[in-house]
């Protein structure tokens, strides 16, 4: 799978231990920065990434801040990305298989690593359960009709 990755200065070493985890897993990782702990603003790295994902460029992302609820905010603005921000690995099991979200945003600053790279395996490994269960499709089928009514298409 490819998985667009993007960070701040808070979230740069998680997300070298993530990004190893997927690339070892055979996941092709599209790193969109920051590349350094040096401070440095999340939208810089996390709108292009997210971009990536709206557009079908990656089938993921994966995005690593100091709480992770800044990544989600910015994702979210964009037509096509369902962020949700983890920190325990049964809150990312129920995002992907009630959600289908297509963004995980971690905190670097709340969860260690070890923490993190389970979240990460649970959120990759769990499956949407919408095509075996209606309650779930449409939950998100009517999430999906409020973007389409108020985001606007990306071009």
């Amino acid at each position: 799978m490819r998985i667009a990755m993007a960070n701040d200065h808070a979230g740069f070493s998680l997300k070298q231990e993530i990004k190893q985890l997927l690339e070892s897993g055979g996941h092709d990782v599209v790193d969109f920065g920051t590349h350094d702990e040096n401070a440095c603003d999340l939208p810089d790295f996390v709108y292009p990434a997210a971009l990536a994902v709206g557009r079908g460029e990656v089938e993921r992302g994966i995005f690593v801040d100091g709480v992770g609820y800044g990544s989600a905010m910015i994702a979210n603005k964009i037509s096509g990305v369902y962020a949700a921000v983890c920190q325990d690995p049964f809150c990312a099991g129920l995002a992907r298989s009630h959600s289908n979200t297509n963004v995980l945003c971690i905190g670097g600053k709340i969860i260690g690593s070890a923490l993190a790279l389970d979240i990460v395996r649970v959120w990759m490994s769990t499956a949407y359960l919408g095509d075996q269960e209606e309650k779930y499709r449409r939950r998100v089928d009517k999430v999906v009709a409020i973007a389409a009514e108020h985001l606007r298409p990306l071009s």
